[in-house]
């Protein structure tokens, strides 16, 4: 297989959607976060498996919304999700990725040329990074994209409901905010259920099994001040925590933080 010939136009191309350009880029192997990217494109958490396991896995979303909203799925053998982009390769198009087997991860590939499979299913899940455009929009600080930092995400003692194979614990983003602005969070995201909704927990971390907030299971640490409170909102990390309880032979996801940036408009994913 080779990479489509659009990886030529990995410069800064006049016309083309930032979305297109971004995937173009990573294509190239060019860029790291995806975080304040691409300012008004849905962004996707990534769960690549066998054939064999999709349908555990798509009934494993359907009974956890929160966390695993689909916004896109492929046939089978298929680096392609015409309802997400146009010249969209899933095998390329993401800055870094993880490849596991038996519940490890064996490598963080920049392409997945070598691993790609006829057997594979895409589930492109939606993402929070979403929602935080319509924060920032309302005047909201979002620290990690402040300090140019990958959100941090923790696994929490939350069980997921399960089916065949997947179950495990719920992984969530960490976003502090003051009181007065976390309650204003709260309305805004509320809006967008396709990409994680209103927030699973407020404050007190210790509640749902995170033991210090300063070390978070994925991504990068960012301070809580002392007249803020952290809030959590569900996050699509979550099958990397499932599937490494589930220990499959083989699977494939992003590495967290550095999502797939598809054509699709944040805007149209809110229900009011």
């Amino acid at each position: 297989m080779t990479v489509s010939t659009a990886v030529q136009h990995s410069g800064s191309d006049v016309g083309l959607l930032p979305s297109l350009q971004a995937r173009l880029d990573y294509r190239a192997g060019k860029g790291w976060s995806t975080a304040g990217l691409a300012n008004g494109f849905v962004q996707g958490n990534l769960a690549i498996l066998p054939e064999k396991y999709a349908g555990a896995f798509h009934r494993f979303c359907q009974l956890n919304p929160k966390p695993c909203p689909i916004i896109g799925m492929s046939d089978a053998g298929s680096p392609h999700i015409p309802a997400l982009g146009a010249d969209l390769d899933i095998r390329t198009d993401v800055p870094r990725y993880r490849v596991w087997r038996d519940g490890e991860i064996m490598e963080e590939p920049t392409h997945l040329l070598s691993h790609w499979r006829d057997d594979l299913v895409t589930f492109v899940l939606g993402c929070s990074f979403s929602f935080e455009e319509a924060l920032m929009a309302d005047g909201l600080p979002i620290r990690h994209i402040e300090r140019k930092v990958r959100v941090p995400m923790y696994r929490t003692n939350i069980a997921c409901q399960p089916s065949g194979p997947f179950a495990g614990p719920m992984v969530v983003s960490m976003r502090p905010f003051k009181p007065a602005q976390a309650i204003r969070a709260v309305q805004i995201t509320t809006r967008f259920p396709a990409v994680h909704g209103a927030p699973v927990h407020l404050g007190h971390p210790h509640l749902i099994g995170i033991k210090d907030i300063n070390k978070p299971d994925y991504g990068d640490p960012v301070p809580v001040e002392d007249d803020e409170i952290p809030v959590f909102w569900a996050c699509g990390v979550t099958p990397q925590a499932v599937i490494a309880a589930a220990k499959l032979p083989f699977a494939i996801t992003h590495a967290p933080g550095l999502m797939l940036v598809t054509d699709l408009k944040n805007k149209d994913l809110a229900v009011l």
